[in-house]
């Protein structure tokens, strides 16, 4: 079912000059916007600050783990087993967990406990990135759906654990 779903979204790929263009964008350059709205939220106020801070943990957290389940785990990536189409360069390396879901995900799930709105758009953003790895033949649909289970749990604890943190301290001598 996993390669059906991919070959039914990746057949599309290559067909809509835009839509590629889109994708590829998307694939490459969403991590700037991450980037981005975290810095904007640190310049911000101490609560957006403190939420910036989380992220960024969150996000490191996601990319250490990624890189030690890689390391005990290797799936090939699709374009090694079939015949499909890449509309953008890769690794040959695992194809689970995709590091760039992973991350987008543990950053928005934070930002999104603080701030639903920024939140949303970088929860939309993180699926659309997710979305935009099997489009370009990058990732099978299980491995962006186990990479967005994986960063939004490694986001929930990540807050949970700093309001467990902020609950220890009632002086609120917390410097987070």
């Amino acid at each position: 079912m996993d390669v059906k779903i991919f070959k039914a979204i990746n057949r599309i790929s290559g067909r809509c000059g835009p839509l590629d263009f889109l994708m590829i964008l998307i694939s490459n350059k969403a991590r700037y916007v991450f980037l981005f709205a975290l810095a904007a939220m640190w310049l911000a106020n101490v609560p957006a600050r403190r939420t910036a801070k989380k992220a960024v943990l969150a996000s490191i957290f996601a990319f250490i783990l990624n890189w030690g389940i890689k390391l005990f785990y290797f799936k090939p990536r699709p374009f090694e087993k079939n015949k499909v189409g890449i509309l953008i360069p890769s690794k040959k390396d695992s194809t689970f967990p995709s590091k760039h879901t992973i991350i987008s995900f543990a950053a928005s799930v934070v930002v999104l406990y603080s701030n639903r709105f920024i939140g949303r758009i970088l929860c939309w953003l993180s699926i659309l990135t997710g979305f935009s790895r099997i489009w370009a033949g990058h990732h099978y649909p299980s491995d962006i759906l186990g990479s967005a289970i994986i960063g939004s749990a490694i986001g929930w604890m990540t807050e949970k654990f700093f309001k467990v943190a902020s609950l220890e301290d009632p002086m609120g001598d917390n410097k987070m």
